[in-house]
């Protein structure tokens, strides 16, 4: 037995180690000891997997916006009177759209999702205004003109087919 041991039987006390202790011994200093050189190499490796991750994540987004999209009608021509506006959803049924026919009789449609915080974007006095935070996108080309979005808003594709009005796609600017 140590010392310590030893000196607690002297006055009475016991101090024995718990038989866990007897049967699994471990040095505690040593076992939580991590080198330099250990360390660099997790933090190499743990920034090359999240590296990798990223830009696999970014490669499946980016391929799969780059799909084609279906073709869906919105309305008729005559539905979208000058300044006047109409909400959809396109392409899916959870992304809502605005169009907007504008006082020069120009039809133009963008994401009704505001870029900076995911708000609905409305037509106001020819501009999109966003709200929640004051938020004014341009309407010829969708580039945020005041408040705090820094993003255009995706603009959808418009075609006309006879009387009819039909999305045919999403075009994401930089």
């Amino acid at each position: 037995m140590n010392e310590k041991s030893e000196s607690c039987k002297k006055c009475g006390e016991n101090t024995a180690d718990p038989q866990w202790k007897k049967d699994f011994p471990i040095e505690w200093e040593g076992d939580h000891y991590v080198s330099r050189r250990e360390m660099v190499k997790f933090l190499t490796l743990g920034s090359a997997i999240l590296a990798a991750a990223n830009w696999l994540v970014a490669w499946i987004w980016h391929r799969r916006r780059d799909g084609t999209f279906q073709a869906q009608m919105i309305g008729s021509v005559a539905d979208l009177e000058r300044n006047k506006s109409i909400l959809f959803r396109y392409p899916t049924e959870k992304d809502p759209c605005i169009a907007v026919c504008t006082l020069t009789g120009e039809l133009v449609a963008y994401s009704q999702v505001c870029t900076h915080l995911s708000c609905a974007v409305i037509y106001k006095e020819e501009e999109l205004f966003c709200p929640c935070h004051n938020g004014v996108f341009e309407l010829k080309a969708g580039r945020p003109t005041a408040g705090p979005p820094t993003r255009s808003l995706p603009r959808i594709v418009l075609e006309k087919r006879g009387d009819q009005l039909f999305a045919t796609g999403v075009e994401v600017t930089a």
